[in-house]
């Protein structure tokens, strides 16, 4: 996206929150209320998700994948919301529901059904906040770091994925890392293993083999300030391609 969630999400609750004055102004009281309370839910995840504020753990995403039925019901005018735009988008853009970087390395956007998973049974890493895990998935090995659209997985969280990845290849496990559409926070876990893998030499190098892959990649500053930062206090040693 070219501007961030904040932004977006409090765009659209303000479009909300007129429709409901609108409404309540012609007399439809009771039916102008969902609007108004999902608005309120929007503002709300548009503050959350600000940059310094940033947190992720608002949506109740558990490290299964799971919501709770209280997120469900509390959130559902947004996760609902972005389930419907994330379909739509894909239909629109047409492009690979995930791309393999190099051998049994694959990313991607969230695997909405069996033919959006790679094969191979591979380990998934879940970049995203606001997707469940499905459980059809449920036996596959799954480690998840919620992170807002459009905003960075922490380095700490980045290199705790980057060992929990590196152990599940020694185990010959294909590796899928995906957010909503395999653009940004889950390029930026993946250009770390690139790293750690001693597949490329640094994050840089990393983003271009990946975008030579999947074209429509699109890191923003706060992926490459993590990754910069990742690249400083790293603990997991480069490992021989």
């Amino acid at each position: 996206m070219g501007v961030g969630i904040s932004f977006l999400i409090a765009l659209k609750a303000t479009i909300l929150f007129l429709s409901f004055t609108y409404l309540k102004s012609l007399g439809f009281t009771l039916f102008s209320l969902p609007f108004l309370y999902a608005s309120l839910i929007d503002f709300l995840v548009s503050i959350a998700s600000l940059p310094f504020i940033d947190l992720p753990i608002l949506l109740g995403k558990s490290s299964d994948g799971s919501f709770p039925i209280w997120s469900l019901l509390i959130f559902s005018p947004y996760l609902y919301f972005v389930r419907i735009f994330s379909a739509l988008r894909r239909l629109r853009s047409g492009e690979a529901p995930y791309t393999e970087v190099d051998e049994g390395l694959y990313v991607g956007g969230w695997p909405a059904s069996r033919d959006k998973m790679p094969p191979g049974d591979p380990a998934v890493i879940d970049c995203t906040a606001e997707f469940p895990r499905l459980k059809e998935f449920s036996g596959l090995p799954y480690r998840c770091i919620p992170t807002w659209d459009t905003r960075s997985p922490q380095p700490a969280d980045i290199e705790s994925a980057v060992k929990w990845a590196i152990g599940k290849r020694q185990l010959n496990r294909p590796i899928f890392v995906h957010c909503a559409y395999g653009h940004g926070r889950s390029v930026a876990v993946m250009c770390a293993l690139l790293v750690a893998l001693g597949i490329t030499e640094d994050w840089k190098n990393a983003e271009k083999l990946i975008k030579q892959k999947r074209p429509y990649i699109r890191m923003n500053a706060l992926h490459r300030h993590a990754l910069e930062e990742w690249s400083k206090h790293r603990l997991s040693a480069p490992k021989k391609h």
